[in-house]
């Protein structure tokens, strides 16, 4: 693949405003990201990258509707990726509603959160997640190691709906047997509709451990997901492990370079521009 015109593409920032009704997460137990984040910060901190995806933090539809109303004519933002309650029973026709809107690229029901792994297999979900597809639109999955088999089930079931897992679904770096998340990654990784973010990685890692120790995890992800893994920040939730926006981008460019280099320019910008339909 070429990038385009050199274009570096960020798959995962987000934006928030702790003062807005609909405001939830980060709180004041997290000072360091508990502030207001909106698009001069972003373009300040992603001042080497060209695009961003943003992606929802809240809940909320409110949020969606206000991510699409900040990002309206701003060129950077490549899209949206929002959150709805695809178990409503007006969900379908949310959706069909929100994917007028031309930002939008995407959904994400925070699959993290649920007291139930398997909610997403529920009979309610599937007529949302059936329009989501008609629509064009791509399903953010957050989820950790111990959902990656429902997520396998999700994208068997639906093989038209384009998956790509958050945070290369936030292995425990560093703190113990990793093989259940191997096992389930390499398992994703031979399905043709599920993609893969490099993010999030530094965060999952203790306080202070040797950044060094997420390379295993990178090289898993990058062999298990040929051609379908894409780079993102986690901006400002990576401020979390201490770090900058360029450290990591630095560090991720490094290890990509040396683990599969005629992909450098796929991960960093044409796989993003690829899975969320944008040109």
């Amino acid at each position: 693949m070429i990038q385009r015109n050199g274009a570096v593409v960020d798959s995962h920032v987000h934006l928030w405003s702790p003062t807005a009704a609909f405001h939830q997460w980060p709180g004041t137990d997290l000072p360091a990201i508990h502030r207001q984040f909106g698009l001069d910060d972003l373009s300040a901190a992603g001042r080497s990258v060209d695009r961003f995806v943003v992606v929802q933090a809240q809940p909320d539809v409110r949020e969606t509707e206000w991510l699409l109303d900040q990002a309206a004519g701003d060129a950077r933002i490549l899209g949206i990726v929002g959150w709805l309650p695809l178990d409503a029973p007006d969900a379908t026709i949310e959706i069909e509603r929100l994917a007028r809107r031309p930002g939008l690229v995407g959904l994400r029901p925070m699959l993290q959160n649920m007291p139930d792994a398997r909610w997403i297999l529920r009979d309610c979900v599937q007529p949302a997640l059936l329009a989501m597809a008609a629509q064009g639109l791509a399903f953010d999955a957050l989820v950790q190691p111990h959902h990656l088999a429902v997520v396998h089930i999700l994208a068997t079931r639906h093989p038209t709906l384009r998956i790509v897992v958050d945070h290369g679904a936030k292995p425990a770096i560093g703190r113990g047997d990793d093989a259940a998340w191997r096992g389930g990654i390499a398992a994703l990784g031979r399905l043709p509709n599920i993609w893969c973010k490099l993010s999030g990685l530094w965060t999952e890692q203790d306080a202070g451990a040797d950044r060094t120790v997420c390379r295993p995890y990178i090289e898993h992800l990058l062999h298990s997901f040929p051609g379908r893994v894409m780079w993102g920040s986690d901006w400002p939730v990576l401020l979390l492990s201490g770090d900058r926006y360029d450290d990591w981008l630095g560090y991720a460019r490094e290890v990509v370079r040396s683990t599969t280099p005629d992909e450098v320019d796929a991960v960093f910008g044409e796989t993003a521009r690829e899975f969320y339909r944008r040109r």
